[in-house]
């Protein structure tokens, strides 16, 4: 049976779902009424051309070279007319290949194409429908264009997107079943005709943020595991303490309602429902460290981040970042003023405006990237430290380094430091990058965002969060253990006892010293894939 595919149209698309299709192989359709939207708003642009409207990328070159004239039509669309904009189209896409480093994995780059397909059938490039076509074909057939990783200031990244274009047109690389064949020769065993750009085309294609967006898409889709799996990591490792609830009772919490503390408490508290913790415990001391009394402020303010990203996200995947934009029946505001006048285009049935637009600017995903990436250093920092702790016999009134009865080695005296080391690397990778660059293109292009490397920068703490959280499990499953075998009906939450067998099932109780590189990788894995219960 055929499987059911994907249809876009410019405004629905989910992360959930672009990612099935970079990554699972699902097809995309594209929708009629959102095709219908790119051959109006074609057929708005060429008209453009024809009445002699300077129109960025059309008419006027790109960057500086804004004042150069390349062509104009007067009143008609002649044969010298059309080969002189698919020359420069062809130029365009060539003299924009200049990316760097290794290259994108496939299912990046396909993520990006889903995404500039969708944002494409907004209608608001210009761009003839083939293109969208185009995308269409190469994610359905499995052509995936060679793309590079690094080179992009997140002002549209001009000098990756273009090796798509490139690929379209049958020319540099692309990726089909696993091996690197020349774009040419796919396109012909595929039976697809490559492009003949002409008009909006090669500015549609390499002027999108869709790269970048792909990157932050899938770094805040792997942040939210993160965060999710936080109230249970934390459980544990209090459980495991033998620590105090307090600061997570909704009385403390009410006293500094800050936004959606309260829910992130009780979070906590569902978490921690049928544990031993909410017994009195005559060794449980009145106050624990920062790092365990603080952890629910710093979950609570990298959920707010997270909310904030997909937002931003979201409408970054489902909007257009096309300059200029192209604008079906545009409304007449301000149309009284000869200066806005001027980008309004009439023809017989068609109307509308093609305005110069900042749409390309992406820095409200790239700031949320940074937030988030700042709050999950706070994750982070916390998680080292309870860990620290949970090592340390003055406050958990186990043994030392969490050593086994009849463990005469070293336990777990030295495997804090792969933690410390991550964790260090996290405190550099969470400083924002927005503000760095230099001013290019002779000095027109004088802003960046750098959202590539920034989201690049998100997924490396992620990662190594998750092998935070993985050893700070290796500890609070063993200090469990260790409280078990001093009260063997220790009782733990239904959602921690959960998580501890499916850990042990992985990481057995270490009862004399062992190689932990293998413990720490599954602890990761664990980490990063566990959905639990409720």
């Amino acid at each position: 049976m055929a499987q059911e595919s994907l249809v876009l149209n410019g405004h629905n698309l989910t992360v959930t779902d672009a990612w099935a299709v970079a990554s699972q192989g699902k097809h995309v359709r594209i929708d009629p009424a959102a095709m219908e939207r790119m051959k109006k708003s074609n057929q708005l642009l060429m008209l453009a051309a024809e009445q002699g409207v300077p129109v960025y990328g059309l008419t006027v070159g790109v960057g500086l070279n804004k004042d150069k004239s390349l062509f104009d039509a007067h009143g008609k669309l002649s044969p010298e007319v059309m080969e002189a904009s698919k020359a420069f189209n062809r130029n365009a896409l060539r003299a924009h290949g200049a990316g760097v480093g290794p290259d994108m994995p496939v299912d990046m780059v396909r993520l990006a194409m889903v995404i500039r397909l969708n944002t494409m059938l907004t209608g608001a490039t210009g761009a003839q429908p083939y293109v969208a076509e185009l995308y269409e074909k190469f994610l359905n057939q499995g052509i995936t264009p060679v793309v590079p990783s690094r080179g992009s200031v997140g002002e549209a990244d001009i000098t990756l997107a273009s090796h798509i274009g490139d690929a379209m047109m049958g020319e540099w690389r692309v990726i089909v079943n696993d091996k690197v064949i020349p774009a040419a020769e796919a396109l012909n065993k595929a039976g697809i005709t490559p492009l003949d750009p002409i008009g909006k085309d090669a500015l549609s294609i390499l002027s999108t943020n869709a790269i970048s967006t792909a990157y932050s898409a899938k770094a805040i889709m792997n942040a939210q595991q993160i965060i999710d799996i936080t109230p249970l990591v934390f459980a544990m490792s209090l459980e495991g303490l033998n620590g105090n609830i307090s600061p997570v009772l909704p009385q403390n919490i009410a006293v500094r309602p800050f936004p959606g503390l309260a829910d992130s408490a009780k979070d906590i508290r569902d978490t921690l429902s049928g544990s031993y913790l909410w017994e009195k415990n005559d060794t449980r001391p009145l106050q624990d460290p920062l790092s365990f009394r603080t952890t629910v402020f710093a979950l609570n303010e990298a959920k707010r981040d997270l909310a904030n990203a997909q937002q931003m996200l979201s409408i970054q995947m489902n909007s257009s970042d096309d300059n200029p934009a192209v604008i079906l029946d545009a409304s007449q505001e301000y149309a009284d003023n000869s200066q806005v006048k001027q980008y309004y285009v009439q023809g017989k049935d068609i109307k509308g405006a093609i305005y110069p637009s900042a749409n390309f600017e992406p820095l409200p995903l790239a700031l949320a990237v940074e937030h988030l990436s700042l709050s999950l250093a706070h994750l982070s920092h916390n998680s080292v430290q309870r860990t620290l702790h949970l090592s340390d016999d003055h406050f958990t009134g186990l043994s030392r380094f969490l050593t086994a009865k009849d463990n005469a080695g070293h336990a777990f005296g030295a495997i804090q430091k792969p933690q410390v080391a991550l964790h260090s690397e996290i405190v550099d990778l969470a400083n924002p990058v927005s503000l760095d660059g230099q001013v290019m293109a002779g000095t027109i292009e004088d802003t960046f965002t750098n959202n590539l490397y920034a989201s690049q920068r998100l997924q490396h703490i992620v990662d190594n969060i998750a092998v935070i959280y993985g050893l700070e499990l290796l500890h609070s499953t063993q200090a469990i253990d260790l409280r078990k075998e001093i009260v063997p009906q220790l009782a733990q939450s239904k959602q921690t006892q959960a998580l501890y067998q499916t850990y042990r099932k992985v990481v057995p109780f270490v009862d004399q010293d062992r190689i932990y590189t293998d413990d720490i990788k599954h602890s990761a894995e664990i980490v990063a894939g566990y959905r639990g219960q409720k």
